[in-house]
């Protein structure tokens, strides 16, 4: 590894991600530093694949799929809640229609 890579290793391996990611990332990056398409292609897989690690982080910190599954049941309460008063009414409504008759 280069000078360069070298910090970025450490940096990296200081924030707690694994030696194999950081030094492939740090290779990658010494790659991309002298020109080589597939180091900065492998530095932007990369770093897209932290872009989601810290997507995921922000979504457990928010609440996370718990949140998500809460909201979609209470929406189902209330369509059934909302459903049930309709037939009820529609029910009501049959049976004043066959009280007439």
């Amino acid at each position: 590894m280069a000078k360069a890579d070298k910090s970025l290793y450490r940096s990296l391996r200081k924030r707690g991600v694994r030696k194999s990611f950081a030094e492939a990332v740090a290779e990658a990056s010494g790659r991309a530093e002298k020109g080589s398409k597939k180091g900065t292609k492998a530095l932007k897989g990369a770093a897209k694949d932290m872009r989601s690690v810290v997507a995921d982080l922000e979504d457990r910190a928010k609440g996370g799929p718990g949140r998500r599954r809460k909201a979609a049941a209470k929406k189902a309460a209330r369509t059934r809640k909302r459903k049930a008063a309709e037939r009820r009414v529609a029910a009501r409504k049959g049976a004043k229609t066959r009280a007439k008759a």
